[in-house]
């Protein structure tokens, strides 16, 4: 989604606001100024505190989400605003059909406990006409009014079942009491994306964008969880060892770039771990980064062929051992912050040196992981670098498992 930069954090989930959530913001004020004449300005101020006020029941809503997941043990990476609504990253959805049912029902209830306290509220101080705009335009809305209005709106859509949606996630959890939960995805995915497309033909008849940009969020999200619980229930059972790859080169801190370039040339393999100098290739202890051939290129570029891999390269991604499952791997492999902050999985209790400074840090922390050390430890509790796993490897599986499934 590109930059989403951090507001807060609230129980250890930290609350994020996508670039174009500004955007989003500018435009409501510009709407508000540019309609009130002399009182442009204040009018475009209450506007935006009324978006505000909106996007904080959504932030709510999603740590419904988000809270009910941790009761069964899931973890939130992180809240996202986005001008078409807010994304609570789950590290997983629970596979249970009831905890999913749960899990997905939780943020619109959110919303009907908020509704309890605004509407007495709203009938308190402002009386059943804020309930009826006397002049269309945000602008003009009344502010707890119109409140209520959104929070009941948000329950109706939230629960349409246009899966990856919170309605679709029920319907997903619905039909997994009595299928398969790939055959269950599969028609909420379906359903989802019919869904949309009437959210795409609404909103092109009405000249509405942002239903537009809702439709194609919808489309495309529910086809990606197709894929995605298709490819974890085509990996379930099986190992790192399966997976990995067994044959490849490692680089050392004190090879040159040029070395690195031809090692690139000379094969398949795309990312090499870095080891100390002096390590054999083989010595899991001696794990000290990682050199991607993007981050190749780039030094290329930077310093040249005389560089040396050490300087460039970024600290090396948490290890798995072989016997680990390959979700452990696969979670790894997709999300570094999940890795960096609940440690290594498998077997592995080596220390892994860490360069220590501002750069590395940042880069510890920055995205996915190119390729998933596989150490082991022989009869002697030395720890061996035996493998690597790598997203491109995992697909490959994927590709292969569900070929032979399909014979």
């Amino acid at each position: 989604m590109g930059p989403a930069f951090p507001l807060f954090t609230v129980a250890g989930i930290v609350v994020r606001m996508h670039w174009t959530f500004l955007l989003l913001l500018a435009w409501i004020f510009a709407m508000g100024a540019f309609a009130e004449g002399s009182e442009g300005f204040l009018s475009g101020v209450r506007t935006v505190l009324f978006v505000l006020a909106i996007f904080a029941c959504v932030v709510l809503h999603e740590f419904g989400h988000a809270f009910a997941a941790r009761v069964f043990g899931v973890r939130t990476k992180d809240v996202t605003l986005l001008p078409i609504g807010g994304v609570a990253r789950l590290e997983r959805m629970p596979e249970r059909p009831g905890q999913e049912l749960v899990v997905a029902i939780a943020g619109p209830l959110v919303n009907v406990a908020i509704l309890l306290v605004l509407i007495p509220l709203t009938l308190a101080l402002r009386g059943p006409a804020a309930f009826i705009p006397d002049e269309p335009g945000l602008h003009r809305i009344d502010f707890l009014g119109g409140l209520v209005f959104v929070n009941g709106m948000l329950i109706l859509f939230n629960m349409l079942p246009a899966f990856p949606m919170d309605g679709g996630r029920v319907l997903r959890a619905l039909l997994a009491m009595t299928m398969d939960r790939v055959r269950a995805t599969e028609i909420a995915a379906v359903t989802g994306q019919v869904v949309a497309v009437g959210f795409a033909l609404v909103g092109l008849l009405i000249g509405n964008i942002m239903l537009m940009l809702i439709a194609v969020f919808v489309f495309l999200g529910a086809g990606a969880e197709a894929k995605s619980t298709a490819a974890t229930a085509a990996l379930r059972g099986l190992l790192v060892r399966d997976a990995m790859i067994r044959r490849f080169r490692v680089l050392h801190a004190s090879d040159t770039l040029a070395d690195a370039a031809d090692e690139l040339l000379a094969g398949d393999q795309q990312d090499f771990p870095v080891l100390r100098d002096g390590a054999a290739p083989d010595d899991g202890t001696a794990l000290v980064g990682l050199l991607t051939r993007s981050g190749l290129i780039s030094a290329l570029a930077a310093s040249g062929l005389a560089a040396r891999v050490g300087d460039v390269m970024i600290p090396p991604c948490p290890s798995v051992s072989s016997r680990a499952s390959i979700e452990d791997a696969m979670a790894i492999a997709g999300d570094r912050d999940r890795s960096d902050e609940e440690g290594r999985t498998g077997a592995d209790d080596h220390a892994v040196p860490d360069r220590g400074s501002a750069t590395s840090r940042r880069r510890r922390s920055a995205g996915p992981c190119p390729l998933v050390p596989v150490i082991d430890h022989d009869a002697s509790g030395a720890a061996r670098l035996v493998g690597m796993v790598t997203p491109e490897n995992i697909t490959e599986l994927i590709a292969i498992r569900s070929a032979v499934s399909r014979r």
